[in-house]
This record gives structure tokens, C-alpha cells and sequence, in this order.
């Protein structure tokens, strides 16, 4: 049984897929400043990451509160009756883990924001105090994402286990495609160290990419499988998405196509010279733009695929 009216709409899907997009970029951020060490190679992906991550979170908070609220005189903020409650609930400790997650990506950008910002600079070791928080809260925000939904039993389409995984592995790829597209959009041309250091930037986040984008496949078969193996409310709602559901094209076009299959073929292209006979990374700029595209446009795809799905079906028993 569907039903026809969406509550959840564009502003929500929007919300966790900014969200998400935000925590994967602060954790890729926060892990590579940490694996840098004194050299540096990998400082200035620290330090894209660490600008973006907290602009689409907090787009995303807005647009959420936007949804929640109303323009209703005397109304305005009842958002905050958020922070009121204190409980164990989902939106309770999402609330306050996105606050915290907002605060620390903010004091941590900061930290690159000097012109002279390098390894061993002054801001150093608070630099590195505040990564080892932001790759917890940058994991623990992505994996909210799919929380906030799989803790809804009424609707089996998201009541599965294996929800909070697929997003956050959506997260990190995202927050990575995100770091990808700035690096290609404002990388200028430098000395050839600064060139060596572009090159093995961009061979370590496609390698992690591809990586990331297997895992991402991989669960995102056993979310299909795991529904579609079982019996009554959560087979029916994962039939929305297989062939002839009314959102199958969707799915396989936007999500799985554009989004998975298209990015890892070509990064696969792109990282197996190197991988293999140790040749120069090379990307030509139209794939530096386009993989990266693909890769977020499938990530908002799934959210949009899920959120739906979710809403137009529902329990139907045995």
C-alpha cells in the first residue's frame, strides 16, 4: 500500500545529505592531517576539507529547522525547544551532537585560516588536539544521518540495521567528492613540488574514493538483500526500488549508474598505472570536475530514493 503525500521533502533530503557531505569532509580532513605528519604532503586536503565542513552542515540545520518549524506569529523559534528536552531520543543527541559538530569544525577551520598555515606552524599542535575530536564527531554525524531514520519501526523501508552504514559510507564518499571538487575548481599551477605534492594528493583521495565506493555497493546489496529475503512490511517496501517499482529507474539510474558504477570505473582507470607500474597520477581537469559531480549527485540521489521510499509505504503484516 503507497501513500501520496510526501512530509519529508526536498528541505529533509537536503538536510542529510549536506549533513552527511559535512561529516564525511570533516573526518577525511581530520584523519589525513593526522596521517600527514611533519612533511606535509597531504596538508592542504586538511585543509579544503576543514573549510567545507562546517558550511553544509550548517545549510543543512537551517534547512531542517526551516522544515520543523512554521511562519506562524509567535512561532518563529520553537526550534529551540530542542535543547529543552534532554533524553536519549534520536533528534535529542542529534541536536546536540550537530551543535558540537558545528562549534569544533569551526574552531578547527580556524586553524588553517593564516595565510602561512603550514605542518609545524604555531596553531600546530591545537590543530592536531581538535582532529582527533573531529574524526569521531565527523563519523558519529554521518552515521546519525541514518539513525534518525532507522529508529522509525512504522516504516519498514528504513527500519533496517544496515541503514546507518550505507550512509555513512555515502558521508565519506561524499565529504571526499566534495574536497575533490574544490581541489579541481581552485588548484592553480605552482613549482614542481607543489605540483608533487597536487598529484599524490589527488592519487590518495581517488584511491580512497574507489575504495569507499566498493564498501558503499557492497552494503548497499545487503540493504536490498536483506529486505528482499525477508517477508510481509519490509519486502514490500524494498520492492519500490526493484524492477517495475515506482522508483526503480530512479534508483539504478541516478543512484547506482551515476553515482557508484560510472566514479569507480574511472577512478579505477585513473589510480591502476599508478597502482601497478608506479607511473605519475595524471587527471585530465574534466574528470577532475566530473567524478566528483557524479559522486554527489549520487549521494543526494540515495537520500532522495530513501526518504521517499519510506514515506510512500508502509506496514502491510504478513
Amino acid at each position: 500500500m503507497h501513500g501520496e503525500e510526501l512530509t519529508w521533502s526536498l528541505p529533509v533530503i537536503s538536510y542529510l545529505f549536506l549533513a552527511g557531505m559535512g561529516a564525511g569532509a570533516l573526518a577525511t580532513s581530520a584523519s589525513v592531517l593526522l596521517r600527514s605528519g611533519p612533511s606535509g604532503t597531504y596538508f592542504n586536503i586538511a585543509r579544503y576539507g576543514a573549510f567545507i565542513a562546517p558550511i553544509p552542515v550548517s545549510i543543512g540545520c537551517f534547512l531542517l529547522i526551516f522544515e520543523l518549524g512554521t511562519f506562524h506569529v509567535g512561532l518563529w523559534f520553537r526550534w529551540i525547544n530542542l535543547y529543552r528536552v534532554i533524553n536519549l531520543s534520536p533528534m535529542s543527541i542529534g541536536t546536540w551532537l550537530l551543535t558540537f559538530f558545528i562549534g569544533i569544525s569551526i574552531l578547527y577551520a580556524a586553524t588553517f585560516l593564516p595565510r602561512n598555515a603550514a605542518p609545524g606552524d604555531k596553531w600546530d599542535r591545537p590543530r592536531r588536539l581538535l582532529a582527533w575530536v573531529c574524526v569521531p564527531l565527523g563519523i558519529g554525524v554521518a552515521v546519525y544521518t541514518g539513525v534518525l531514520l532507522g529508529a522509525m519501526p512504522s516504516r519498514p523501508f528504513w527500519n533496517s540495521p544496515i541503514l546507518a552504514m550505507l550512509f555513512l559510507l555515502s558521508s565519506l564518499s561524499t565529504g571526499i567528492a566534495g574536497i575533490m571538487l574544490a581541489w579541481a575548481i581552485l588548484h592553480r599551477k605552482g613549482d614542481p613540488e607543489a605540483e608533487h605534492r597536487y598529484r599524490e594528493s589527488g592519487y590518495l583521495l581517488t584511491a580512497t574514493d574507489i575504495l569507499l565506493i566498493a564498501l558503499e555497493s557492497l552494503v548497499l546489496l545487503l540493504f536490498i538483500m536483506y529486505a528482499h529475503l525477508t517477508i510481509g512490511s519490509v519486502k514490500h517496501a524494498i520492492s519500490v526500488i526493484l524492477a517495475g517499482g515506482p522508483l526503480a529507474s530512479t534508483f539504478w539510474l541516478w543512484v547506482v549508474l551515476l553515482g557508484l558504477l560510472i566514479p569507480a570505473v574511472i577512478e579505477l582507470f585513473l589510480i591502476l598505472p599508478r597502482l601497478l607500474y608506479q607511473k605519475t597520477f595524471e587527471v585530465h581537469r574534466s574528470l577532475e570536475v566530473f567524478m566528483p559531480v557524479a559522486v554527489l549527485i549520487g549521494g543526494f540521489m540515495l537520500r532522495y530514493v530513501v526518504v521517499t521510499a519510506g514515506q510512500i509505504t508502509y506496514p502491510i503484516g504478513l
